[in-house]
């Protein structure tokens, strides 16, 4: 049978193809544009599921309105759609490192079937099907699965990659839905946001290979590395405004040992600009995450700089990067896969961002220690650098003294005066620092 015939075999509709899908097993859907947004809805309204569960990860679209007994609904990673629901009990969540994702979903569904939905790319003419925007922990759990449901896109990018690739003989069952994929804008920056960039893009040298994180300050590097030469993109997620580097001539990834000259990332998120930018672009590779934040691969890039941003941080230089007055907001993500990561590299840096205050300057968010709900995202042994908009802190290396001292230094200056009293009530600094604030 030709690649057009299985092509015609397998062609149906959302109602048809979800009559696959068992009652009892696990569906797992891609990061964000990856989502198959016809499929979702048809999961909905089929009445024959019942004892399933359905793993999501930065979900572009609202949840299911279904009984948990009929699907019950699983986050990864927090979104707008599903924070108030995981804060209402209706969704959980599973944690973990974002490496670990593809060994943790196995694990999840390792006592049922597996079944993956994922909005794809069209075939091409050797019958294969491109995850696009999207590889993450669906590329490594194909293989295994015990269907695969396609939701074949024309405006998902082709892409190349690591397990990037679906041939219509693994298919199960797809079908054909034109789209507009979720795009988020570029972030508004503001004078906090430009220092902070400012101060990151200063500690990033020409030839560097950088990972950036989610967020308006981690963006706000970009704007400052146009004028670097020769670094390399080794990266989770796939930013905008990597496209204007690329435009400026920053990148050329010819610096890295392994994947040269190929800017590698395991999920992209951004704009139409975006993704016309990835459709066909043989210079970019998307991986599958265990791939992409593995520790054997990271320290193979010398000169690694990461930068990801976190709620707040205390003395011992703990990170909480998940939690807001205890409450879940988002997930661990990469963040500890490369604090770890940089530091077992030639010169790695791995650079932890924060404003200063929250809520008008009312809120330090340089603390004493975390306050009791709040998450350790990153551990004290791991972090390195801490920056916000009044400068930078340089843990690595330091005693509790020296971290202390070196934090309050950068934190706003409404509150040095508090913590200082604070350190020396905790016995992290002696009294006389009190006097030399």
């Amino acid at each position: 049978m030709s690649f057009q015939e299985m092509y015609k075999a397998k062609v149906c509709t959302a109602e048809e193809a979800i009559r696959f899908v068992e009652p009892g097993e696990g569906i797992i859907f891609p990061i964000n544009p990856g989502e198959p947004p016809a499929l979702l809805e048809a999961l909905s309204t089929n009445k024959r599921l019942h004892g399933n569960t359905l793993y999501r990860m930065l979900p572009g679209y609202p949840i299911l309105n279904v009984d948990p007994e009929t699907i019950k609904q699983v986050s990864i990673f927090l979104s707008a759609y599903d924070r108030k629901a995981f804060g209402e009990g209706i969704t959980d969540m599973l944690p973990n490192h974002f490496s670990d994702i593809p060994s943790l979903l196995k694990l999840a569904t390792s006592t049922t079937k597996r079944v993956i939905m994922a909005a794809v790319s069209p075939m091409d003419e050797d019958g294969y099907f491109s995850l696009g925007t999207s590889v993450s922990y669906v590329g490594p759990l194909l293989g295994d699965s015990k269907s695969i449901i396609l939701e074949v896109n024309n405006n998902m990018p082709r892409t190349f990659g690591d397990q990037n690739r679906i041939h219509i003989s693994e298919v199960t069952a797809f079908i054909e839905h034109d789209f507009d994929l979720p795009s988020i804008p570029d972030p508004i920056l503001n004078e906090k946001d430009m220092k902070i960039g400012q101060t990151i893009a200063d500690l990033i040298h020409n030839g560097d290979t950088v990972q950036i994180g989610f967020g308006s300050m981690p963006n706000a590097v970009i704007e400052y590395l146009k004028g670097h030469r020769e670094l390399g993109i080794h990266t989770e997620m796939l930013p905008d405004k990597v496209v204007d580097l690329y435009e400026n001539g920053v990148i050329t990834n010819m610096n890295k040992k392994i994947f040269k000259g190929k800017t590698t990332a395991t999920f992209a998120l951004g704009s139409r600009k975006l993704y016309d930018f990835m459709d066909n672009n043989k210079d970019i590779l998307m991986l599958p995450c265990n791939v992409s934040n593995d520790l054997r691969n990271l320290s193979q890039l010398d000169n690694l700089v990461s930068v990801n941003s976190t709620v707040e941080v205390d003395f011992l230089g703990q990170c909480n990067s998940e939690t807001i007055n205890g409450k879940y907001y988002s997930s661990t993500g990469g963040q500890a896969d490369f604090a770890k990561g940089v530091r077992m590299t030639e010169h790695g840096r791995g650079i932890i961002c924060l404003y200063s205050t929250a809520k008008n300057d009312t809120i330090s968010k340089i603390v004493p220690m975390l306050p009791q709900g709040a998450v350790v995202s990153t551990s004290k042994n791991d972090v390195d650098t801490i920056v916000t908009e009044y400068g930078k802190a340089e843990l690595k290396g330091k005693t509790v003294q020296g971290r202390t001292e070196a934090l309050i230094k950068i934190a706003h200056p409404n509150f040095r005066e508090q913590l200082t009293f604070d350190a020396i009530k905790r016995g992290f600094l002696p009294q006389k620092n009190f006097f030399m604030i």
